[in-house]
């Protein structure tokens, strides 16, 4: 932790997230937040919330369920949600649905939509929402196997089944967005904010 400032946690359990900001040098400790994503998502789209709507409440929901055990500490919860002509994606849950998911976004554009909130005990301190759109070029079946076999069960940790920092971009024809953002935490603005609160250097 900072001894300079507060310290931050980051309500995630994802790799890719943690790598971001252990490679730009943010001290934080990691805890995942237990949520039922699913359950959230059904009800929110029953009320004909926006996919971008959905990744702030699931990033402030994780926040603030983390920071109940962690008084005074700066709380991170951060979610995606991927909208494809109005059609939700989730984390892939086994290779046939990574499949699956990859063969019906294949030759379309999706967008992406990444979400951060910052709270310290329950209140709501700051947020960030950003979204990216990215194309995939045509490719078929065969292509997807190749690529399966390739990356193996890191296709099942990203929504979509693909890693744009990895193999994963050669999926894509176009990518129009903050590079951060799609990787799941944009960094640029929440490290402006991170040294509002002391927790980077100025």
């Amino acid at each position: 932790m900072n001894e300079a400032g507060p310290p931050l946690v980051l309500a995630s359990a994802s790799p890719s997230r943690q790598a971001l900001l252990t490679a730009a040098a943010v001290p934080f400790a990691a805890e995942p937040a237990a949520v039922d994503e699913s359950k959230v998502k059904r009800a929110l789209r029953a009320e004909g919330a926006a996919a971008a709507q959905v990744a702030e409440t699931l990033a402030e929901l994780k926040a603030q369920r983390v920071c109940r055990r962690h008084p005074g500490a700066l709380v991170l919860g951060a979610d995606q949600m991927l909208d494809c002509d109005g059609g939700w994606l989730d984390k892939p849950a086994d290779r046939e649905q990574a499949r699956a998911q990859l063969l019906s976004l294949a030759g379309r554009s999706h967008r992406l939509s990444s979400a951060q909130v910052l709270v310290r005990d329950g209140t709501r301190l700051w947020h960030h929402l950003e979204a990216a759109t990215l194309t995939m070029r045509p490719f078929d079946a065969a292509f997807v196997d190749r690529y399966l076999d390739a990356v193996g069960d890191a296709a099942l940790t990203s929504v979509g089944g693909y890693q744009i920092e990895g193999m994963g971009i050669q999926l894509f024809s176009r990518i129009e967005g903050d590079y951060f953002a799609i990787l799941g935490l944009p960094l640029l603005p929440l490290l402006q904010n991170l040294r509002e609160h002391g927790v980077v250097p100025r």
